[in-house]
């Protein structure tokens, strides 16, 4: 049985390497050997990361991730600024902080997964899956490289071993955000963002004086949040609890349901 990945097995169509090899004595300043052989090919193969996973403990980490979830939504109830917005600000800064958010909550609470690759559908699912094909839009799938970038930032967060006070400045400077797209009340976002940035300072100086960059660190290490999308959060952590339905719709009720 052939078990090369498909990038390989691509390498079948390709010329003659030993006439890739003839060309490139012709040009060692533009083609080396190596670039034209099989192995170059191997190193550009990227199915590794493409490929779609799972959680494992499913089950457990999910309602973690829950937990985390409602964690979540009751800080930002709480915060008096953020209940002063008119309600469609509020749904605008939902929309985009909480998967930021999300993510310094399971850094916070310290939640570990593994995952595995995501089981293949039997017939029986592929058929309802093309019977539903018109009615269901297909969702993206957490894949090996995304979940990467995802433990990456946790481990970042980790090794700074932010303080309680740390984590919730820097919520705050995640929540208020005046770059997310026509808010009404930008101006106040803005100027939330600095006094909650300005209050991370003044901890950091106070539990850390003899670190002059920690500051400029943490900063560093949240840039990251907003390069993992939302949909690979909602598709691992909570697509296996809700099924079909819309997770923003249920993060809006969550929000505004007093």
């Amino acid at each position: 049985m052939d078990i090369r990945c498909s990038c390989l097995a691509d390498s079948d169509r390709l010329p003659n390497p030993i006439l890739f090899n003839i060309l490139s004595q012709m040009d060692n300043n533009k083609i080396s050997q190596n670039s034209l052989g099989y192995s170059s090919i191997r190193h550009r193969c990227n199915c590794e990361q493409r490929r779609t996973v799972c959680l494992k403990r499913s089950s457990e980490i999910c309602k973690e991730a829950s937990a985390v979830l409602v964690k979540t939504i009751q800080f930002m109830k709480n915060l008096p600024a953020f209940n002063q917005m008119p309600p469609n600000d509020q749904f605008s800064l939902l929309k985009s902080c909480w998967a930021p958010l999300f993510i310094l909550g399971l850094a916070q609470e310290h939640v570990e997964f593994e995952v595995m690759d995501t089981p293949a559908d039997s017939m029986l699912k592929k058929i309802l899956l093309n019977c539903q094909e018109s009615s269901v839009k297909e969702r993206e799938q957490p894949t090996m490289a995304g979940v990467s970038k995802l433990t990456s930032c946790l481990k970042k967060f980790w090794s700074l071993d932010l303080s309680p006070k740390e984590y919730a400045y820097l919520k705050g400077t995640t929540i208020f955000n005046p770059d997310v797209p026509n808010l009404k009340a930008a101006l106040f976002v803005e100027s939330l963002q600095q006094e909650a940035q300005h209050a991370l300072s003044e901890v950091v100086q106070l539990l850390h004086p003899g670190d002059q960059e920690r500051f400029a660190r943490i900063l560093l290490t949240a840039s990251v949040l907003q390069s993992i999308t939302p949909s690979l959060i909602s598709e691992l952590f909570f697509r296996p609890v809700i099924g079909q339905a819309d997770f923003l719709e249920l993060l809006v009720d969550m929000l505004f349901c007093r």
